[in-house]
């Protein structure tokens, strides 16, 4: 494991359906709104992508200097497991943040500079996930953190710098998003309570045990679902393209709901971002098809 292979798989493949599917949302919800400016899309992916990558860089240099990925049942991690050196991987999680905030100040110039201090928040909530002296993912609030940005944020921001306005159906396709980003974040979290739990790691898996995380990973996903329902009764009728998420779920929500652990939960957290893809870029073509 050489090369760009390493870094590769240190920027976590798996997890990137969170970060495409809310631009997709939020761009669908600014079809047929006047003005649109579609070019804004691109740079829009480049931010949620190039922030997911940081993250993920970010918490492998966090996780790996404080020695909480010495013992892993998941992906490999780069610093923990040797592969990279703490400062390369800090360098690329900042390099990747540094292309996100490019972006961002692009789609700030050509809309409102008030992005720039979303676009803030969102890299100080990123690095604090897992770094700097409290980090707030040890403490059980990750899941705010991701449904706030890889959700509300990423989606209604998109709609936003789109057509320069935020209506129901973006903050709802937002929620649909938030719910199938935790979802992912919370199989991962399930997977690892044994060894997070080791090392003091509060994660919110860790604080609700077990068996009430399984429940949350089901009742996450019934969320997105839900929501898509709210929007097609409200605006979007095609929203409900979505719900054909529920059957590509099914071998997931029953590996949860079977007990799965450990290793036996990795293959989840590839079936849950298979979900998230065919649920939110389904919805998201039927909401533009109804704009």
């Amino acid at each position: 494991m050489v090369g760009m292979n390493r870094w590769l798989l240190g920027a976590r493949p798996r997890t990137l359906p969170a970060a495409v599917v809310p631009v997709a949302l939020g761009a669908a919800a600014a079809v047929g709104e006047a003005g649109s400016v579609w070019w804004r899309v691109a740079p829009a992916l480049v931010v949620s992508l190039s922030l997911q990558v940081g993250v993920n860089y970010a918490n492998d240099y966090s996780d790996g200097v404080r020695g909480t990925d010495a013992v892993r049942v998941g992906p490999v991690r780069l610093v923990g497991s040797g592969l990279a050196s703490p400062s390369s991987v800090k360098k690329a999680a900042l390099a990747a943040f540094g292309v996100a905030a490019i972006a961002g100040l692009a789609l700030a110039a050509v809309t409102s500079w008030w992005l720039l201090l979303v676009g803030a928040a969102a890299l100080l909530a990123g690095w604090g996930y897992t770094g700097g002296p409290k980090p707030y993912g040890y403490l059980g609030l990750g899941e705010v953190f991701v449904f706030t940005f890889f959700g509300l944020v990423a989606t209604a921001g998109t709609t936003f710098v789109v057509c320069e306005g935020i209506d129901a159906v973006a903050w709802l396709a937002g929620g649909s998003a938030g719910s199938l980003a935790c979802a992912l974040l919370v199989v991962n979290n399930l997977r690892d309570i044994p060894t997070d739990r080791e090392v003091g790691k509060r994660t919110l898996a860790v604080r609700l045990g077990d068996a009430r995380t399984r429940w949350l990973y089901s009742g996450l996903l019934c969320a997105a679902w839900v929501l898509l329902v709210v929007i097609a009764a409200v605006d979007r009728p095609l929203a409900l393209l979505g719900l054909a998420g529920v059957v590509v779920a099914i071998p997931a929500l029953r590996a949860v709901r079977g007990g799965a652990k450990g290793a036996g939960l990795i293959p989840v957290l590839g079936a849950t971002g298979k979900v998230q893809l065919v649920t939110g870029l389904l919805a998201a073509a039927g909401i533009a098809l109804s704009g």
